[in-house]
């Protein structure tokens, strides 16, 4: 079947809504925010319309570059253990019956249905000295006393892969479904053991919807604001929060926005670059 090319302006009709819809929620939005990181910060958390480079000025600073970077670094580390374990994990959740997917299914959908705070506390709780899991180490004799593991990076690291893990999972179960079982059996068959079939069979036919998930994750990490702060110290803060803090309690807007601006076009030029080397490599 052959797309044919629109005649009249009335072929292009069914694209009005979705125009408008992202003008509305996404261009719109998008351009007051670049608007106002050019605006002039009065005393007293005001602010007037003007055109000046001092809230870029000053987020390229050491500290604010720190920050990004750390953002960043983490962002990439989530995207990288979540589809490590999610992977394996959703590989061999295909393979079961299916009254055993649909229950876990329905547990990871659960974990949907938590907000950031509960599971932020959660974790701060499971992390904690009196009532951690450092506890049932003492209780086997691994640990001589209970340790509190908040705030550390390792537990900001672990609540983000906990929260983004279900959302990983769901992505892969349907691509992996859909992939073809006899691939691996005859892998199998050729003598490859089961791991060297996983990898050199299941992963390159799932190259594209791995890369995929790995930008819809990192995107999803790089906005956390709550786990951070719950879970980490200060210096383990990213650039969301900080956002945040300039925007609501420092009453900074422009310089909020400016920083905004330069989150969203960081996003953007690394998804631009992932995209670009994915179809190299099909090029390849």
């Amino acid at each position: 079947m052959r797309r044919e090319p629109a005649q009249t302006l009335g072929d292009y009709t069914p694209l009005l809504f979705p125009a408008a819809m992202l003008t509305i929620f996404f261009v719109v939005p998008f351009g007051t925010m670049i608007a106002v990181s050019f605006f002039q910060r009065q005393q007293g958390g005001f602010y007037t319309p003007a055109f000046v480079y001092d809230n870029y000025a000053r987020f390229l600073s050491a500290f604010f570059g720190g920050v990004l970077g750390f953002s960043l670094m983490l962002a990439i580390a989530v995207a990288v253990c979540c589809v490590v374990l999610a992977l394996p994990f959703t590989y061999l959740l295909t393979r079961m019956a299916r009254s055993v997917q649909v229950l876990w299914l329905v547990a990871l959908l659960s974990v949907l249905s938590l907000s950031e705070v509960i599971i932020g506390f959660a974790w701060s709780t499971l992390f904690s000295r009196t009532a951690g899991i450092t506890n049932i180490l003492v209780a086997l004799g691994l640990m001589g006393e209970a340790q509190a593991l908040t705030p550390s990076f390792g537990a900001v690291l672990t609540g983000m892969v906990y929260q983004a893990f279900p959302y990983t999972v769901l992505v892969l179960f349907p691509a992996l479904v859909r992939l073809d079982p006899t691939l691996t059996e005859a892998a199998r068959t050729l003598g490859a053991s089961p791991l060297k079939a996983f990898f050199t069979v299941v992963v390159p036919a799932l190259r594209n919807t791995i890369v995929a998930t790995l930008i819809m994750v990192f995107i999803f990490a790089l906005g956390s604001y709550l786990l951070p702060q719950l879970l980490g110290r200060p210096q383990h803060w990213t650039l969301s929060v900080l956002i945040t803090d300039q925007a609501i309690y420092q009453s900074n807007m422009p310089f909020a926005a400016a920083m905004a601006v330069f989150l969203v076009l960081v996003t953007l030029g690394l998804v631009a670059l992932t995209v670009i080397a994915g179809r190299k490599g099909e090029a390849a």
